[in-house]
């Protein structure tokens, strides 16, 4: 129950006391304060009072030196991972079946290294990666929910990456001989060579039987015919991830040389071309995309990023859009959450969700937290005479504008907020320490009616509070 149950209770019974005991207030104070000294105890056990934001974090086993090279979950409360290590020959299959709370050892393969885990459903799953001892290829297959586990055949080499398509299609690379694609249509009875490339195969993804796409370091192919043909996308780097919502429009993440592109994009013509979108930048955060999990056709979860706080602490951060990645925004877990980056992404809908480190992670039920951010920009470090909030511009705006202000001194605790024509606050663009300068940043209307806004600077240093709102007009 939320505390403000009890607090409703504990007034109904003082007004009670008040009418019943009046004549004798030394009766009636003493009463109430034990009442009082009563809640407050209970309310110290049954309700976490401390607790902060929506995240909650959560831990693996000792791995022993190893490290999570991949991770999945199924639903809610069904999850698997896999472990990878630079100097010890056994690694291990995880299974946790409450939600990540607690994970449980299923499986040690001796001598080998894993690499990818997948699950098509709570029964049937897949692990791929190397046979140490041989130098071959390992891919492993359960269908009873990680109880057992079956070893193919395959082909001699080094398994880098694998994608299961259906129990009967799975394609799988390997690095015997530079990179190789093989492709089973019959459950792994039997593999067909499909490609060869002078560069490793990083990453395989068919969106079905015919149309998919594949990747060096340095180059992205496409496939119409089932993997028989590959043409080179002009211009486009390999994938981290990649994902398509129908034949049409897809997303992926990584692969540009030039360190001032966006690492996210988008494609509307089946991968032909793909489109750069704005991530969260500026100051001290160093955005990029690695993992992302698509919930629907407009939401899309994503890690990667980290930010430098004051302290020199590296903190990972989450990236959410709801408008199919027109306009991205962070957040940064919870400050007693040291986590400096997160590698693995997965949600199973819009508010059940796992952000993963090599060793720890945190989850949301509830969506993340409520203070979303967008990318500042500090354009000056010029230490201003005065905090100043600006008009922003263009105003009125369609769908994005600027907002400037600045900061002086020492370093200042900045809130800038956005609000609607009721007062109700809508987002949280700003929502850290800043050091002295001059800063701008962008807000989008994507998502919101046309009309008046307001938007909120709150600067305090030290003693000293500075406090100014403007309006902007949302024109559609």
């Amino acid at each position: 129950m939320k505390p403000a149950f009890f607090v409703c209770i504990l007034i109904d019974l003082t007004l009670f006391l008040i009418i019943k005991f009046h004549p004798n207030l030394k009766k009636l104070l003493k009463i109430t304060f034990t009442l009082i000294i009563t809640i407050i105890f209970f309310l110290g056990f049954a309700v976490p009072l401390n607790q902060v934001g929506n995240w909650y974090q959560q831990f693996m086993p000792d791995l022993g030196g190893r490290y999570i090279a991949d991770i999945t979950f199924v639903d809610s409360l069904v999850g698997y991972a896999v472990t990878r290590s630079d100097s010890l020959n056994s690694n291990f299959i995880l299974k946790t079946i409450d939600g990540g709370k607690n994970w449980g050892f299923k499986q040690t393969y001796i001598n080998s290294n894993l690499r990818n885990i997948v699950f098509l459903n709570r029964d049937t799953g897949y692990v791929c990666g190397s046979d140490i001892s041989s130098m071959g290829s390992l891919l492993v297959q359960t269908t009873n929910g990680g109880l057992n586990w079956t070893r193919f055949t395959t082909p001699q080499g080094v398994i880098f990456c694998m994608h299961v398509l259906n129990t009967d299609t799975i394609w799988i690379s390997d690095q015997l001989f530079s990179g190789r694609l093989f492709i089973t249509t019959n459950g792994g009875a039997s593999w067909q060579l499909q490609y060869t490339n002078n560069s490793n195969i990083e990453k395989i993804y068919m969106y079905n039987s015919n149309m998919g796409f594949l990747c060096t370091y340095f180059s992205l192919f496409k496939t119409t015919n089932s993997g028989f043909n590959w043409i080179q996308i002009s211009g486009e780097g390999g994938f981290f991830d990649i994902f398509f919502e129908d034949s049409q429009t897809g997303w992926k993440s990584g692969g540009y040389m030039n360190s001032n592109d966006s690492n996210i994009s988008i494609t509307t013509n089946g991968g032909i071309n793909w489109s750069r979108q704005r991530l969260p930048r500026g100051g001290s955060l160093f955005s990029e995309i690695s993992r992302f999990t698509n919930i629907n056709k407009d939401t899309i979860w994503g890690n990667g990023g980290f930010i430098i706080m004051p302290n020199n602490e590296f903190r990972g951060i989450i990236y959410r859009t709801t408008n199919k990645g027109q306009s991205w925004y962070y957040q940064i877990p919870d400050t007693s959450i040291n986590i400096g980056f997160y590698t693995f992404c997965n949600f199973v809908n819009k508010n059940i969700g796992w952000c993963y480190s090599s060793r720890t992670g945190i989850h949301t039920t509830s969506g993340g937290d409520q203070i979303w951010l967008i990318g500042i920009t500090q354009i000056s470090n010029e230490i201003p005479k005065d905090f100043m909030l600006f008009q922003n511009y263009p105003n009125p705006f369609n769908p994005k504008t600027n907002i400037k202000y600045t900061v002086k001194g020492e370093t200042s605790n900045v809130k800038l907020v956005v609000f609607d024509i009721t007062g109700k606050e809508i987002t949280n663009l700003v929502n850290q320490e800043q050091s002295a300068g001059i800063y701008e940043v962008d807000f989008s209307g994507s998502g919101y009616a046309s009309g008046v806004y307001f938007y909120k600077l709150t600067v305090s240093s030290g003693i000293e509070v500075f406090t100014d709102t403007k309006t902007m007009i949302l024109v559609k």
